[in-house]
């Protein structure tokens, strides 16, 4: 059921239509999200389908609901920093005393990005030279905290892509209300469920308490038991088939979209998904949904040389998931 809400096997939507529906997908690796994207889109997408979105405004990406980049629309992006910027910004308030950012200096360099954006889009290497230029020291980690600041408190997100690079835009106005976050709950539980509250309240970072008041308000919300524990869904989905094998990208919805992973990994295959628990989540090959090893893509010997993804199996399967595994792999489109 999780592979299907997950679109993990492709759907009929954009990559607009594909967030929206999705609310926020994880976005700090950014050549791992726009492959995200891509393969829970419509048949024959591109990463140049998705990089497109950004270019046109219909997706960003910023720091909605804590310290991590996600890919979202700028709708919802605004829904939810209406309930979570308060508390974001609270809970960096001893590293902005460490990195010497008191509110005049956060105020100086708020002014000088603002009136650079009004002018053009720019990148970071750009906002951070205004801020060096201006007297404001951003080593050491200050300017990353200070695009991060800046952007909880709404001055601006990522959006157009300059070759490789995404640029800082100002955001459009949107009018946020209270109400917004029960279609956020609802979105996040269709494109996840089945999902246990605890994992709701995880990934909003949101009291529970909260969570559940909101929950109780979505109308079409269903409770159903999961290994013995309630969880949510949306309406009555059916229960699909096997999905045989999936290959998602790295740092992916699949597997950080949920405070418990128990039910798609092992603790062997979570710990080779996250090695040395450096907090790089590698790509995963999942069979039937629950995910058996990891992959890669070895660097390009040639611009025109074709990359042949490298496997590493952690879970055993037999014969005929093999082939399907290499078949995958050997058909992976998206670079």
């Amino acid at each position: 059921m999780r592979h299907a809400a997950q679109l993990l096997g492709g759907s009929d939507l954009s990559p607009a239509e594909v967030v929206a529906r999705g609310v926020a997908l994880q976005g700090q690796d950014l050549p791992a999200v726009l492959r995200a994207i891509a393969i829970r889109s419509r048949p024959g997408t591109t990463l140049d389908d998705v990089r497109a979105a950004f270019d046109t405004g219909r997706l960003v990406r910023s720091w909605p609901m804590r310290g991590t980049l996600f890919a979202t629309t700028p709708r919802h992006l605004a829904a939810i920093l209406h309930h979570t910027a308060d508390r974001v910004q609270r809970s960096a308030t001893r590293r902005r005393a460490e990195l010497g950012l008191d509110d005049t200096t956060i105020d100086r360099a708020r002014g000088i990005l603002r009136d650079a954006l009004q002018e053009r889009p720019r990148t970071r290497a750009e906002a951070v030279a205004l801020w060096e230029a201006a007297g404001i020291p951003a080593g050491g980690g200050r300017g990353y905290h200070l695009l991060f600041h800046l952007a909880i408190d709404g001055l601006m997100h990522w959006g157009p892509f300059a070759g490789a690079q995404q640029q800082l835009v100002l955001p459009p106005a949107i009018e946020t209300h209270p109400d917004d976050l029960v279609g956020v709950l609802r979105g996040y539980i269709l494109s996840h469920g089945p999902v246990t509250p605890d994992d709701a309240a995880w990934w909003l970072k949101l009291p529970k308490t909260q969570v559940r008041r909101e929950a109780a308000r979505i109308a079409d919300l269903v409770e159903v038991t999961v290994e013995g524990a309630p969880a949510w869904v949306i309406g009555d989905p059916p229960v699909p088939g096997p999905s045989g094998v999936t290959l998602t990208a790295g740092f992916d919805e699949w597997i950080l979209g949920y405070a418990d992973r128990s039910l798609v990994a092992t603790p062997e295959v979570l710990a080779a998904l996250v090695p040395g628990g450096n907090g790089i989540f590698r790509p995963t090959v999942l069979v039937d949904g629950v995910a058996v090893g990891t992959w890669r893509l070895p660097p390009a010997r040639s611009a025109s040389a074709p990359r042949v993804p490298l496997l590493d199996l952690v879970a055993p399967v037999d014969a005929a998931t093999r082939r399907a595994i290499d078949d995958a792999l050997a058909t992976w489109p998206h670079g």
